[in-house]
């Protein structure tokens, strides 16, 4: 794996001087969570005291499912809601198709064999019903028919965020201000105010470049969060380094802003605009699509100078705020003072 002890990221801020920034050097970082092989959701939303009131967290559109139609077709294997066809045994107890094979067709109820007797009332029943999201508790007013449900909760903006952090594989999800206070506190993520950057990387021994990460640093500005990457990996048999933005939010939200980033030295220099991506498309994702500002092994040894046997990159950028103008109907950028 990559050595990652001689990594040195530096930073200034709007003109300001460099900073040092001290990250985890983590080929592998593993997750500083104690439960960091369970998915866990938390939201910076207040909570339902238990008594099924949600006007407080959702407001007053949200509708509450109706507890006894739920659980009628809530599977009681795998807890989630049934769909058809919905399998029955002798006795009448119900359970979805997929745990149908799960049980080896036996009742998980009463163990009767279950045979191949289906539930049509229940379909029926399920066919009729309207139910609210399933993120009702975190603002979702929409509801939906029993069919149609699945396909909304794929998609709604109100579901939770998968944690953006590249160096470990990390189950935490929630809303961004839990995900914001997760990666500084757990992952010891830098956390900037301020919508220009100019960073140090540096790294003895560069021809020893396999897949590897550096810690991503956080950036705020607009009223929003930007995460930004910098790491090396495999292109085919070329070793590259790759920086790119992410924007904590949804992707119709993220196309408001535009970012730039700049690498180069020795009277050259490679320029990389563009509009960051959501963080509901994967680190992965993003990096494999090449979104980003892509340098050769070879370009970033010539603009680290001196013998080619350390690299040393400086990447500048700024992120903006793209401003309809309504007169003209374009747009325009509005820099962050």
């Amino acid at each position: 794996m990559m050595d990652m002890d001689s990594i040195e990221c530096v930073s200034s801020l709007d003109g300001l001087d460099e900073d040092e920034i001290h990250p985890h050097h983590n080929t592998l970082h593993p997750h500083p969570h104690p439960h960091q092989h369970h998915t866990e959701f938390s939201s910076s939303k207040p909570r339902s005291n238990g008594t099924n009131n949600t006007s407080s967290i959702a407001g007053p559109n949200a509708i509450a499912p109706a507890t006894s139609v739920h659980e009628l077709l809530e599977c009681p294997v795998c807890t989630n809601s049934m769909y058809p066809p919905i399998h029955q045994c002798h006795n009448g107890h119900t359970l979805c198709s997929t745990c149908k094979t799960r049980v080896h067709n036996r009742c998980p109820t009463c163990r009767q064999e279950l045979g191949d007797i289906r539930c049509l009332a229940l379909e029926k029943v399920a066919e009729s019903l309207e139910l609210p999201c399933k993120y009702y508790n975190l603002g979702c007013p929409e509801i939906f028919p029993y069919y149609s449900k699945l396909k909304h909760e794929s998609v709604c903006n109100f579901r939770p965020y998968n944690c953006p952090y590249a160096g470990s594989e990390c189950a935490i999800v929630g809303d961004i201000p839990f995900l914001v206070a997760h990666l500084r506190d757990d992952h010891k993520v830098d956390m900037h105010s301020g919508c220009t950057f100019n960073h140090r990387y540096v790294k003895s021994n560069p021809r020893e470049v396999e897949n590897a990460t550096w810690m991503l640093t956080v950036f705020h500005c607009f009223g929003q969060y930007f995460c930004l990457h910098f790491e090396a990996f495999q292109l085919g048999m070329a070793p590259v380094y790759m920086a790119f933005l992410r924007f904590m939010g949804d992707e119709n939200e993220a196309r408001n802003y535009s970012y730039s980033l700049e690498v180069g030295a020795n009277g050259r220099k490679l320029i990389w605009e563009g509009t960051p991506r959501s963080i509901r498309d994967s680190h992965r994702k993003v990096r494999d699509s090449h979104d980003g500002l892509i340098i050769q092994r070879n370009m970033a040894l010539f603009f680290s100078g001196g013998d080619r046997k350390e690299l040393k990159l400086r990447v500048t950028g700024r992120i903006w705020k793209e401003q309809q103008n309504p007169d003209a109907g374009v747009c325009i950028p509005n820099l962050c003072s």
